[in-house]
């Protein structure tokens, strides 16, 4: 689909693929704007930034944005939250101005800020928030339009009390709904445009936020290009700005192969390359590049266990391939010191994470000791065998993650060590997202780099309670973790949740149902040192709301 593509469509800086940098010498030819304006007490006013990126996800669907980590960076300029969350998990207004909650966390109250409008003209007022819970919560199925996955399975409904007030009610306590209001799929959409068919929302230009920018013109597979709002006044105090954006344009242009991003960004044609390799962040630091790697607060990078799927139904097997992976090592082969070692199966710096790296210790006489006890014997080739099958792990490189096939190629190497055989499989975004379904039949682990905003969440998506999302294909089977799921969804307080947790992330790394990997750092910045000013929230974006270009 494109819209408003012209000659035009980068009327401030026009960048054109080469065929060849030895034939070109550069990736890009650029038409410079001229130089922004220095404001008389602040950030210089004005000017383009150009962001590479490796890919845009295969759908515009406002609420399919929540399971694509590239489309997040258009959906934080263009659209708004009810509240923010930075980058420490701390809270604080944005559309909601202030909040209550009844005492058993059942009944909320928004009162929202007067005056703020969607780009098509229509108020964001309560009726427009009621709006978006819905679909949040509810979705169109039918139509292909998605809930919110980590939106509350125990919302009931929402009421507009008057035009600046909304009241929503849980069947359950549900302690993390405010959070949750900051998560990068909570987006503030007009209500004309969730009217909308599927097809109609899949075209970016016909969607309307209320953000600090709107889109100037796109191309599936090409770009997007942001033009700033100037009648924006409602950004979020916490970020220390509330009035339009110092920057004019954004244009998000795909380039797939990484280092010609990084060098795009080293020659001044574009002023920020996504997903770079992190060998190279310490001399790109060096150089004067400014190196980004924030940690977004989730889960950490690794594998979700099909318990279905033989021998991973065994929980010696799991166990074993627990103790079977050295993450020091892939810290040290693949990373830089700037990646942290898993200690549980929730990031460290998620409130409610604890630290359980003694269940995650590299110890491969143990894992042999585990698989011999479920049968599994070593052949001449170092390959087990059970029962006339070998002990095999299909892989499958999440594309979202440019170090994921580097890992998998590692792990795969420990993992022969012990007995297993491993395969790995990559695909583009597109190809991974239609052959690589979780809980499919074939898929024995499924690559998780999952962001939240409020542990309270997690239980009930490791489940299928609710319509969870049953990552572990137990269903109902496990009571101990159906106990635990229900006790945390139950809690009244966060100190009465807090040894829930715990329980939790202990019992998941036992049983071997998750198989953490290492903290993650999804989403690696490389920027032009003459742009500054950005900030990181809480699921590690960078928003250039605040951002400017120094000379």
């Amino acid at each position: 689909m494109i819209t408003r593509l012209s000659a035009l469509s980068f009327s401030r800086r026009t960048l054109l693929l080469a065929a060849s940098i030895a034939a070109s010498g550069a990736l890009f030819a650029s038409i410079v704007a001229p130089l922004p304006v220095q404001a008389a007490d602040g950030p210089r006013e004005g000017g383009e930034i150009t962001f590479l990126i490796d890919s845009l996800g295969d759908t515009w669907i406002p609420n399919n944005s929540a399971i694509s980590s590239f489309q997040g960076h258009i959906w934080g300029h263009f659209a708004d939250k009810l509240i923010y969350v930075d980058a420490d998990g701390k809270v604080s207004p944005w559309i909601a101005e202030k909040w209550e909650q009844n005492d058993t966390a059942t009944e909320f109250t928004l009162h929202l800020k007067s005056g703020v409008t969607f780009s098509d003209g229509e108020p964001l007022d309560a009726k427009a928030v009621v709006a978006n819970l819905n679909i949040w919560y509810a979705g169109r199925k039918n139509e292909g339009i998605n809930p919110i996955g980590l939106f509350p399975k125990t919302y009931d409904r929402a009421e507009a009390i008057d035009a600046s007030t909304v009241k929503v009610f849980f069947k359950k306590p549900t302690l993390g709904f405010i959070p949750t209001l900051g998560y990068h799929g909570s987006i503030l959409i007009s209500p004309k445009t969730i009217a909308q068919p599927a097809n109609v929302q899949a075209d970016l230009g016909k969607t309307s936020g209320s953000g600090p920018y709107v889109v100037e013109s796109w191309k599936e597979g090409d770009h997007v290009t942001l033009v700033k709002r100037k009648d924006y006044n409602w950004g979020p105090a916490a970020v220390g700005q509330t009035g339009p954006a110092h920057l004019d344009s954004i244009t998000y242009k795909i380039v797939s192969e990484p280092s010609l991003r990084v060098a795009s960004v080293q020659s001044g044609q574009a002023d920020v390359a996504y997903n770079a390799s992190p060998q190279e962040l310490k001399s790109l630091k060096e150089e004067g590049f400014t190196v980004a790697t924030p940690r977004y607060l989730g889960f950490v990078n690794g594998w979700a266990v099909n318990t279905k799927l033989p021998p991973y139904d065994d929980v010696k097997v799991r166990q074993a391939l627990q103790a079977g992976i050295n993450r020091q090592e892939i810290i040290d082969t693949v990373y830089t010191p700037d990646w942290k070692l898993a200690t549980s199966f929730i990031q460290s710096n998620v409130p409610g994470a604890t630290d359980h790296s003694d269940l995650l210790a590299y110890n491969p006489e143990k894992a042999e000791k585990l698989l011999d006890e479920a049968g599994w014997v070593k052949g001449a080739d170092g390959i087990r065998v059970k029962d006339g099958k070998p002990l095999e792990l299909a892989l499958h490189s999440n594309p979202y993650l440019a170090t994921s096939k580097s890992v998998d190629e590692l792990i795969a190497q420990q993992l022969g060590k012990i007995g297993w055989k491993v395969t790995i499989r990559a695909y583009d975004v597109v190809t991974f997202g239609e052959k690589v379904k979780f809980g499919g039949p074939a898929i024995p682990a499924y690559e998780v780099t999952r962001s939240f905003i409020d542990a309270g969440t997690v239980a009930s998506i490791l489940t299928n309670a609710n319509n969870g999302e049953n990552w572990f294909a137990l269903d109902e089977r496990d009571t101990t973790l159906n106990a635990l799921r229900d006790k945390i969804a139950g809690a009244g307080t966060v100190e009465e949740r807090k040894p829930l947790l715990d329980n939790l992330q202990k019992y998941v790394l036992e049983q071997g149902y998750f198989i953490p990997r290492t903290q993650i750092v999804q989403r690696i910045y490389v920027q032009s040192p003459n742009l500054k000013g950005e900030v990181y929230n809480g699921v590690a974006y960078a928003s250039y709301y605040t951002a400017y270009l120094a000379k």
